[in-house]
């Protein structure tokens, strides 16, 4: 039986791109997910050299378990952050460590318990009318931290910010439109050198951190019984663990929208077994190396959907390239100055594709909304998920997305098909 081959796309899963093409799709891959990876250690207080070795790593991980068969690539998680806030500040990174094991564990669990009873039930609790209004909100509920990125400098509001991230999004979009051959499939690579030297031409760029760096530096590994030793930390499991299962909703919601992208369906195989297991062995791969809880990127969608571009093998160079980077302390340098606007002008195409990605799942399935469920359902995802409404109970925190998610689950399972007065 042949292979299905995507041929709407330039490249599908399994194409093998040049060397020379490989390199430039894989580095762009990179650049685009570079923003937010490093960012969550800035936040915390890890290195975020280390962080770029342990997405990596989790990304090399995740196409082995997974068999090579999704193109995901998996960077720090913004869904720990608060918990690993408290925890630098009371027992440090071990503790950490800890959290990121046990979630990864939660992950291992659940794989198993799947590949036992399948995952059929997928289907019924998650069908285009909830499937189409999360997409929307994994896009729009990141909208606003694009906007606010680029207009604020230390809380401050910057014209020079704004445009240079409108500069950013103008190039980028000429680039797309305009350019063709290899060119036009690098866009998103090439919006961000437009966009830095946009911001050098703006002067908000910082050079010292690049000069003062090592061109070979050791990235700043944390690993147990090595550089520190290990403990019982019960706040780290009992804050950290819980996580795993909102985590797991944005796993799942990512691997809906990849399935419409590339024309397959990934529950089925390699099975959803199979990317949970991948995700929670990259948890612990991070945890073990130093670096902060790894998860699936929305912005890979948004890279994969632009450029058209789903190889693996591009992914996978992105990964590797991520693990060098965190030796060459310039180049790690040089990526890290890459200011906000730039990042925010970018994140401005990627966060919309995958928003129209979820409207396009609504429309394919001629979703009517003249019923009434299903203006409900849509309605009560759309506003809590992008209106950012978290759920707190203790330690415990569902996030906008996720609650949004098992909101539009529930309705979708308790409403009945027509509300009393459309009978």
């Amino acid at each position: 039986m042949q292979k299905f081959h995507n041929d709407d796309v330039v490249l599908d899963i399994h194409d093998r791109p040049s060397a020379g093409h490989w390199v430039g799709l894989s580095i762009q891959h990179l650049f685009t997910m570079f923003g937010a990876t490093v960012l969550v250690p800035i936040l915390v207080g890890i290195n975020p050299s280390i962080a770029l070795v342990s997405s990596g790593l989790g990304t090399l991980v995740y196409l082995t378990v997974t068999k090579g068969k999704i193109p995901a690539y998996l960077g720090s998680s913004f869904a720990f952050i608060a918990a690993m806030k408290l925890l630098m500040k009371t027992d440090g990174y071990p503790a950490i460590a800890q959290g990121a094991l046990t979630c990864g564990l939660v992950y291992l669990i659940v794989s198993f318990i799947i590949r036992k009873i399948g995952s059929s039930w997928l289907d019924k609790i998650l069908p285009p009318i909830v499937v189409g209004p999360v997409v929307m909100v994994i896009g729009l509920g990141l909208a606003s931290n694009a906007a606010q990125n680029a207009m604020y400098h230390d809380g401050v509001y910057s014209f020079k910010y704004v445009l240079v991230a409108l500069i950013t999004l103008a190039l980028t979009i000429f680039f797309n439109m305009f350019f063709t051959g290899f060119l036009g499939l690098i866009p998103i690579l090439l919006g961000i050198i437009g966009g830095y030297i946009t911001a050098m031409i703006f002067g908000i760029i910082d050079y010292q951190p690049i000069i003062e760096a090592k061109w070979l530096a050791m990235p700043a590994f944390n690993v147990p019984f090595v550089s520190y030793q290990p403990k019982l930390y019960i706040n780290a499991i009992t804050t950290m663990a819980p996580i795993a299962f909102v985590t797991m909703t944005e796993h799942i919601g990512h691997l809906m929208v990849l399935n419409k992208l590339t024309k397959r369906n990934f529950f089925d195989d390699p099975g959803l077994d199979r990317t949970l297991m991948g995700d929670g062995l990259a948890q612990i791969v991070a945890g073990f190396v130093g670096g902060p809880p790894v998860t699936s990127y929305g912005e890979n969608i948004g890279v994969l959907a632009i450029t058209r571009v789903h190889s693996v093998y591009v992914i996978g160079g992105a990964a590797m390239f991520a693990v060098l980077l965190g030796f060459v302390g310039k180049l790690s340098a040089l990526i890290l100055s890459i200011p906000g606007p730039v990042i925010s002008g970018i994140s401005f195409i990627l966060f919309g594709v995958i928003a129209a990605s979820g409207l396009k799942i609504l429309i394919e399935n001629k979703i009517d909304f003249d019923r009434k469920k299903n203006l409900l359902i849509a309605s009560t995802i759309l506003v809590i998920g992008i209106g950012g409404l978290v759920f707190e109970a203790g330690t415990f925190t569902l996030s906008a997305m996720a609650l949004a998610t098992v909101l539009g689950i529930i309705l979708n399972l308790i409403l009945p098909e027509q509300a009393r007065s459309e009978k």
